[in-house]
């Protein structure tokens, strides 16, 4: 049986469709309506209430803390300011990718850390010779995520503190009536937003505590479909579907380092120290293979095979992560594309790749099998910086910093 998160008397209330997905073992809404559009601009238009409890938490405590972590992940944890948070990844020692997410430094000796899986058995073999203690938090501590361009004034009548002036990646604790919540300014729509963290006993009243006071600002709860479609507009991977953890690959073609990724900006090969660092530099120097794109794929091409069938493009904002091959002009495979979407916002449809490197470069043109009334076809696309959207309210600050 899947877990119920702390929300879940709440979402199973609104949860309309009767859709639900397994995440990390817990049951998740997919969409509460029967399509997600109205999810989807919320999370652009408005504000958005998304219950992200499934993500592994852990707490790491203890004097070696920093340096514990500045060896497990590929960011220098050492260098984390206090109420700051850093996005970075984990490598086996054959420099392989293992899993991304976030450190957030709460205290001089207490970190909290994400992941999409679980890793206690892979901290505990590596923390011998430190001293740190490491708590698995996952089930303890309940998470929303607040989104969009209202999320701002929204939490602001929420949380005791103004917290107009935190900025990008920073993170904050305040209180919510009284009760304990630690607000981080990060996300995974690309928008700006928020992310709250609180004990679970205190988890049903901060949602309707943020539900009440997102009435007048048109707040919506949103599932992982809704989601979906913003996270690959801002161009972010998602560990099972643009890369394949090392842990779970069967076959040695599957695994990724983080350049192949398109993560690479989160190593620093001249940092010693960190688990993978060696093998990662060897591939590196042997000549990496793979990158990861943004692809835009060409709307007239898409309108004209469509003619050919009779049938009008289908424009519904509902992600696709079945992997499709990538081909140069003379019909070479170089890749494939491993997330797609109509992007209601940008009015494009996008994509990200995993394309060989020398294919890689901006502007460069492919093509990308699409299917029609159950035949494959081929249609142009062009390689075209990620993110998709980046609005400035994103990374703005609104207040004076802290």
């Amino acid at each position: 049986m899947p877990r119920l998160s702390p929300f879940h008397s709440r979402t199973y209330a609104l949860c309309r469709s009767y859709a639900w997905k397994e995440w990390a073992g817990y049951l998740a809404v997919s969409n509460y309506d029967r399509h997600s559009e109205r999810e989807y601009f919320a999370i652009r238009g408005s504000a958005a209430l998304l219950d992200v409890s499934p993500l592994f938490k852990y707490e790491v405590r203890g004097e070696q803390a920093a340096e514990f972590l500045a060896k497990m992940w590929t960011r220098d944890i050492t260098r984390l300011p206090v109420g700051r948070v850093v996005y970075g990844c984990m490598l086996d020692e054959d420099g392989y990718l293992l899993d991304d997410g976030t450190v957030a430094r709460l205290d001089e000796q207490h970190f909290r850390v994400t992941s999409s899986e679980p890793w206690m058995a892979w901290y505990q073999a590596y923390s011998r010779g430190f001293n740190v203690q490491i708590e698995d938090s996952t089930h303890r501590i309940a998470a929303l995520a607040l989104q969009g361009p209202s999320s701002l004034d929204i939490l602001n009548q929420v949380v005791d503190d103004d917290l107009s002036g935190l900025r990008f990646f920073g993170a904050r604790p305040t209180t919510s009536e009284g009760r304990p919540v630690l607000v981080t300014r990060t996300g995974y729509t690309g928008d700006l937003g928020y992310e709250l963290w609180t004990a679970k006993q205190g988890a049903l009243p901060l949602w309707d505590a943020l539900v009440a006071a997102g009435a007048d600002y048109g707040l919506e709860p949103i599932g992982l479909d809704a989601l979906d479609v913003a996270r690959i507009e801002a161009g972010f991977v998602l560990q099972g579907v643009d890369y394949v953890s090392a842990r779970s690959c069967l076959t040695e073609s599957r695994k990724s380092t983080p350049f192949d990724a398109g993560l690479g900006w989160t190593v620093k090969l001249e940092r010693e120290g960190f688990v993978g660092r060696e093998a990662l530099c060897k591939k590196e120097e042997e000549g990496g293979v793979w990158g990861l794109v943004g692809l835009e794929l060409s709307w007239p091409a898409i309108e004209a095979i469509h003619e050919e069938y009779g049938l009008p493009p289908h424009l519904g904002p509902v992600a696709c992560r079945t992997a499709v091959p990538v081909y140069d002009r003379y019909g070479l495979q170089v890749g494939q594309v491993t997330s797609s979407t109509w992007s209601p916002t940008l009015k494009r449809s996008i994509a990200l790749a995993q394309v060989k490197r020398e294919w890689a470069k901006i502007g460069t043109e492919l093509r990308v099998e699409y299917t029609v009334e159950f035949e494959r076809r081929e249609l142009p696309a062009t390689v075209v910086p990620r993110p998709f959207f980046d609005p400035p309210r994103k990374t703005d600050t609104f207040g004076e910093a802290s």
